[in-house]
Order: C-alpha cells, then structure tokens, then sequence
C-alpha cells in the first residue's frame, strides 16, 4: 500500500513516541513570506519618517542607522521570531511552524543556517531556487532546509477526537504492516470530513485489496478500522 492520502509524515522520537508532521506546501509558504515582507516593509517605511525627522540632530548617523536596521531586518528578523517562538510572525498567521526532521523545536543554529541560505533560494531576483527546490522536494524543502535539517509544517491544534463511523467491524483480507493498517485507521478518523464521491475515489485506489467499487471499498476500509481498534 505504497499510497499517500495527504504531506502527513510520521517521525519517531529517541523515547520511541511517533509524532505525526503535517508538512506545509510552497502556496501557504508564500503567504506566509508575503506576511512577513509587509511587516518588514512597514517597518521600514516608519524608520525612515522617523530618521527624516531626527536627521537634523543626527546627521549622517540617521543613514547608518538606517543600514544597520536594514541588515538586522533582512537576516535577523526570521532567526529572532523561529529561534524563540518556533515561526516568523507570517508563519504564525498562517498557522505554520519550523522544525527539525524529527519534530523537535529548532534552535538558534539551525535558524541562524535557513536564513543565511535564504540569499541562494531569492536567486535570480524573487524566490525562484527556492520555490523550484521545494517543487523537487518531497518534503516541500527550500534549499535553507536542506542544509538546516528542517521542515516547515502545521501547527497541531487541540481537536475534539474522531470516532470511527458506526460501521460492522470487518477482519483484514490478509496481513498489513503497522504503516498500512495505521493508514486505514487514518482513512476512518477522517472521512467524516469528505463528500461521499471524494470517500468513493480514495476507495477505488485500494478495490483490488477490499473488493468492490469505490463506495464500497471505502466502507470495508471503515470497517477494517474498527476491527483494528479492537471492534468484533
């Protein structure tokens, strides 16, 4: 059962706990990106009225000052905002977080390395290595992730738990790994959330093993699920 139903990786930790990493795509990337460049922008615009007006007093300084926030705002404002709170502000707003390849919070290291590359993923002039890194990548990594070991995903919220749907419990028609009985269970938690032709098409992809068309299919899965769970 070689398929993928979403970017959902699991991970497992030195104390043997599997966390599940919900990876994030270039499109929400670039909004989160576009967040943050406003908010950069803003700032720069504000330091500029204020240095016209204190230019009087500080004369030449006001422009090395100005230099000297553009350079801290250009290469420490993502360090900063994901070595302390884990996400740019544009990556909060978009619900995103940065993590290492084993779900753990990054540090100042590996933030310090994403945004030194970052210069290499804007080449020529907009972001184009970046977002054709993240095309090739299957975990949507820009070349900064690479060389930091990180991924950018969804922030896990807290939700109300899934029960599986009132199904008769069905034994599996041959022996599954964990991975691919893991992936059924997940098929039941969530088909709750999908139209009946969508629950129908991803039915289709596994008739050969469950027998029957695609509607079919996708209630033997739920029923599998719950034999899984314990249900007979």
């Amino acid at each position: 059962m070689a398929y993928l139903l979403d970017t959902r990786r699991y991970v497992e930790t030195p104390e043997g706990v599997e966390v599940a990493i919900d990876l994030a795509g270039p499109v929400v990337r670039c909004w989160a990106w576009l967040i943050d460049f406003g908010i950069r922008g803003a700032i720069y615009v504000a330091s500029m009225f204020l240095l016209a007006f204190t230019s009087m007093m500080l004369g030449d300084a006001s422009i090395g000052l100005l230099l000297v926030l553009s350079f801290l705002l250009e290469w420490f404002y993502p360090v900063f905002f994901e070595a302390q709170f884990g996400a740019t502000p544009g990556k909060l707003a978009t619900g995103l977080v940065v993590l290492h390849d084993d779900g753990t919070p990054v540090g100042w290291r590996a933030a310090l390395i994403r945004s030194l590359l970052r210069f290499v993923d804007h080449l020529p002039a907009i972001p184009l290595f970046g977002l054709l890194a993240m095309g090739i990548s299957a975990d949507f990594k820009r070349i900064g992730d690479h060389a930091a070991g990180t991924v950018v995903a969804y922030r896990h919220r807290a939700v109300a738990r899934t029960e599986l749907p009132e199904v008769t419990a069905i034994p599996l028609p041959m022996p599954l790994t964990l991975p691919e009985q893991r992936a059924i269970i997940d098929f039941a938690r969530r088909s709750h959330a999908w139209t009946d032709e969508r629950r129908a098409e991803l039915g289709e992809v596994l008739e050969p093993v469950v027998g029957g068309p695609g509607p079919v299919a996708a209630r033997r899965l739920q029923g599998m699920a719950r034999w899984l769970l314990g249900g007979r």
